[in-house]
């Protein structure tokens, strides 16, 4: 029994994250695209971080609802460890995301959250992703290019690069993980 126990842990630490959502990854990004547009047209800061953060909240819950059909009807406790390891790494970024967001909102640097926010969103889903399918982490690596690009642009450009990395990538990313990975 002790080997049997050992035999499965060894295989829970070595599964991979193959849960991620293409189908999903592929809605969020219609939706960021809707919200660039909706963002464009906000004439106050405060309206266009509104805009943004109702259009994060959506896409967390359309990911989440994909992830889940996902999952339904797998052996959930092969899913436990790897997906635990992809929200722990996915965590600690966001978390720094939101916390940089009310900072540089509150002194009114609101054109850098463009780029704080792909970086961060991008270092997560590279963390959380090194337990997941090869393709998770270069999303990941190109939401973190675009984030770094966005940092250096000139101002009236922060929705384009929204809509490059929340729409764009996601949208091509989660057709090739639902193509080759499963919806």
């Amino acid at each position: 029994m002790d080997n049997l126990r050992f035999i499965r842990e060894t295989m829970e630490r070595s599964a991979v994250f193959t849960a991620v959502p293409g189908w999903g990854a592929v809605a969020a990004g219609g939706t960021a695209l809707g919200a660039a547009w909706i963002a464009g047209q906000q004439a106050s800061p405060d309206r266009w971080v509104t805009t943004w953060l109702v259009e994060a909240f959506l896409a967390v819950l359309l990911i989440a609802a994909a992830t889940a059909q996902k999952l339904r009807g797998v052996e959930k406790s092969h899913f436990y460890r790897p997906l635990r390891n992809f929200a722990f790494g996915l965590a600690p970024p966001m978390l720094t995301g939101a916390v940089l967001t009310l900072a540089l909102y509150r002194i009114g640097l609101v054109q850098a959250l463009p780029g704080i926010w792909l970086l961060t969103y991008g270092g997560g889903i590279v963390t959380g992703g090194s337990f997941s399918v090869r393709v998770v982490p270069l999303m990941g690596l190109c939401f973190m290019a675009l984030g770094g690009a966005a940092l250096y642009s000139p101002a009236g450009w922060e929705d384009a690069w929204l809509a490059a990395g929340f729409g764009g990538l996601h949208i091509v990313f989660g057709f090739i993980i639902a193509r080759k990975y499963g919806g």
